[in-house]
């Protein structure tokens, strides 16, 4: 503890008034700890897209269905492996069995005995049947992860844009305090001016009023700010109150830059999740059809069994045995032929989905990239406009304070400043939104973009 945290024993004629000052001193010292204990941390754009990615819901639903898909696969796989079979039983007669020679008969079994039985049947041979049901299971596991690396892309994604929307709202909220900081300073301009016979009452009254619009613009972007961060915290599976910093960063994406529209469809198609599922479920579907197809020739199992049986009047006892065998299935009512049929069809409709979510790619390419050349052309043209529009306010301040300008051009002159910092913040996330959409419709893992 601080010595001056405690005043020496010495000072014994204190005033009331140096109390006062030493316990101010010490509320305003654990109020500043406090505060920077209590400091919203602040959050970067890599740091969130792993965070939203480690937390969301979708992506554990999905990771989920994996699991059971992948049981899916074992219990495919287990038919390619023998079958192993044990059983012990005992047996209670009513009556002990005889057999009748004439006049004689002879016991054949015990009243009550014991048995016991193991026996074990392997797959040979059934034309690729089985083979086929197990490799098909793994392309439909394959496709259950692609899916869950969709899922992990539209959630960085949706969390990249309600990043840049929670940074377009802070500095649309810095414009708008901006505009109330200049209008206090005209209307403070203004009141001498008028208390001094310079300007009319009207000047003074519409002064007020665009004083007044300007503090409800900033009441406005507060609001949209505080609901940006709840956004922001939902994706994050976090409480909606949770306070929440974001962090500004010059992104520079190197190793994507699209310069050819063509090469872009051609990589978006490719490497899309939604493209690649279905080649993967094309692949699952033939072999399903050639796992039907081997239904119409013979399975051959070899089997191989051991039994006892504790009867004394059985011999041998102990006996063991070795099969070799084949089963064929004569008729089934058609349902084989049926399901080959039903198997051509989906592969019809497969093939049209695939065709129309290409479509949908390229569409989503062209639009991301559009969207992307004309934000970066946008802020092109605000590049000069905001240090133009700063100059303009300044030199008709000064015109307004030696009774040269009109309070017009000064309110004109600070609505002039606001569109272009408007203008300039909006094309900025524009164009940082229409990036990140670009690098996720062709594929691309943002959170190895961003990192």
């Amino acid at each position: 503890m601080k010595k001056w945290l405690v005043p020496k024993r010495g000072y014994k004629g204190l005033s009331l008034r140096i109390w006062a000052v030493h316990l101010i001193s010490v509320i305003s010292t654990l109020t500043s700890v406090f505060v920077s204990l209590s400091r919203a941390e602040v959050l970067t754009l890599p740091q969130g897209l792993r965070l939203a990615q480690e937390s969301s819901r979708m992506i554990k639903i999905n990771q989920e269905q994996e699991k059971i898909s992948e049981g899916d696969t074992l219990i495919a796989k287990a038919s390619l492996l023998p079958s192993i079979n044990a059983s012990a039983n005992q047996a209670f007669f009513a009556r002990q069995p005889f057999a009748v020679f004439g006049s004689f008969t002879v016991p054949t079994s015990e009243k009550n005995f014991p048995s016991y039985s193991m026996s074990i049947q392997q797959l040979l041979y059934d034309f690729g049947g089985t083979i086929s049901r197990y490799r098909s299971s793994k392309a439909i596991l394959e496709t259950k992860k692609l899916d869950t690396l969709r899922v992990r892309n539209f959630v960085s994604l949706d969390f990249a844009l309600v990043y840049f929307d929670l940074l377009e709202s802070e500095k649309l909220l810095r414009v708008a305090e901006s505009e109330v900081k200049a209008l206090e300073a005209h209307l403070h301009d203004a009141k001498n001016l008028y208390e001094n016979g310079v300007i009319t009452k009207n000047d003074l009254l519409q002064a007020e009023v665009r004083l007044s619009d300007a503090r409800q613009k900033v009441l406005n972007t507060t609001n949209l700010r505080a609901i940006n961060a709840s956004r922001l915290n939902t994706v994050l599976s976090r409480s909606l109150n949770t306070d929440v910093e974001v962090m500004d960063l010059e992104l520079v994406a190197e190793g994507y830059v699209v310069l050819d529209r063509q090469k872009a469809f051609e990589v978006a198609v490719q490497e899309r999740p939604e493209v690649r599922i279905l080649d993967e479920t094309m692949k699952a579907l033939d072999l399903e059809e050639k796992s039907r197809k081997a239904e119409y020739y013979p399975r051959f199992f070899a089997g191989a069994s051991y039994d006892y049986v504790d009867n004394r009047y059985l011999s041998p006892e102990a006996n063991a045995s070795l099969v070799l065998g084949m089963s064929l299935n004569l008729f089934s009512g058609g349902s084989t032929r049926a399901e080959l049929i039903k198997t051509e069809y989906r592969r019809r409709q497969l093939l049209e989905q695939k065709a129309r979510v290409e479509d949908e790619v390229r569409l989503e390419v062209e639009k991301n990239l559009l969207d992307l050349s004309n934000a970066r052309e946008r802020m092109n043209v605000e590049k000069d406009a905001v240090g133009q529009a700063e100059e303009n306010l300044r030199i008709n301040m000064v015109r307004y304070e030696e009774g040269v300008g009109t309070a017009t051009d000064v309110l004109d002159a600070v609505t002039l400043l606001t569109t272009a910092e408007t203008n300039h913040y909006r094309a900025l996330y524009d164009f940082r939104r229409a990036e990140a959409s670009a690098f996720y419709s062709m594929g691309k893992d943002l959170v190895e973009v961003y990192q």
